[in-house]
């Protein structure tokens, strides 16, 4: 990893495993009696390691694990693996077709390079409120599977962040694969986000819209997600609500806006302060519902 002494010593006694099917990782997560991490595409877990935020003792490597490395259609929507890396996701055509929300997130995360390693997986479950993959994800209505000591079970992707690196993920539970619906017809997603430069950088903002419209045109289901305005990324019923059963004109996208701004509860931090934040969500917002609009309307 090229580290110092000082450095190699302190992580010298990491045991590594490297299963072939999640229920061996979980057993070995489950066994684990000291502090354990699981290695997918380890773009921030090894940062974390690299500046001694982390001292794992037990590494579990799960990009040998068949299915949760795949793309698979499954009932019409796909699942695919929470170590599919960004890149492998936004390089398949008929997922990024169905969801080209998702793609316009995953494809925000880091560097070409860092996407060619990075994870949906890891970004879900390294619990960044600013992480770019995750309001798009929730807006899109995505589910993971979690596999655990317990058995299986599944979860909106909006319950796994409990809070800033935390997750709601119980001892020896990993998440193995995420699932998108079905696609209804007349439909689009979008995500946005703003930040003080434009790329290698996080969220100040970020926005996820999902519509579905009737054959009238008029909005017959959203979902809306914000991200990095706070402890987590939120689903926001209100702005969703403020969609549904409306042509989505220019009124309804005031009203997107105003919902939008109304359920940030943000900090003040160096990228930006609360007020801040609040006004640019409900310009997003609505900039972003304007994208998916167009998509669900067959203009991309």
């Amino acid at each position: 990893m090229g580290m110092d002494n000082d450095q190699g010593n302190a992580m010298s006694d990491i045991r590594y495993e490297t299963p072939k099917t999640a229920k061996a990782a979980v057993a070995l997560l489950a066994a684990a009696t000291g502090p354990a991490r699981v290695l997918a595409g380890g773009t921030d877990l090894l940062i974390q390691m690299r500046s001694g935020r982390l001292e794992p003792e037990l590494l579990i490597d799960v990009k040998g694990i068949a299915e949760m490395t795949s793309i698979t259609v499954e009932n019409g929507g796909f699942r695919f693996g929470a170590a599919v890396t960004c890149m492998e996701l936004i390089e398949h055509a008929a997922f990024a077709e169905a969801w080209p929300g998702i793609a316009d997130g995953v494809k925000l995360i880091g560097s070409v390079q860092v996407r060619g390693r990075a994870t949906v997986g890891g970004n879900v479950c390294n619990a960044s409120p600013a992480a770019d993959s995750v309001p798009a994800m929730i807006a899109a209505g995505a589910t993971a599977s979690v596999l655990g000591p317990q058995g299986r079970r599944e979860v909106f992707v909006e319950d796994i962040a409990a809070g800033p690196g935390k997750t709601s993920l119980a001892k020896g539970e990993i998440v193995t694969s995420f699932v998108l619906p079905r696609r209804t017809p007349r439909s689009g997603d979008a995500y946005l986000r703003f930040t003080p430069r434009t790329e290698m950088d996080i969220a100040v903002v970020g926005v996820g819209v999902n519509l579905t419209l009737d054959d009238k045109g008029v909005c017959s289901q959203a979902r809306v997600s914000l991200g990095a305005v706070a402890d987590r990324a939120l689903l926001v019923p209100e702005a969703a609500a403020a969609l549904i059963g409306t042509p989505v004109d220019a009124s309804t996208l005031g009203r997107l806006a105003a919902a939008a701004s109304a359920a940030c509860r943000p900090i003040d931090d160096k990228r930006g302060t609360r007020e801040f934040r609040i006004k640019v969500a409900g310009v997003l917002a609505r900039r972003a519902a304007q994208i998916a609009l167009d998509r669900a309307r067959g203009k991309n």
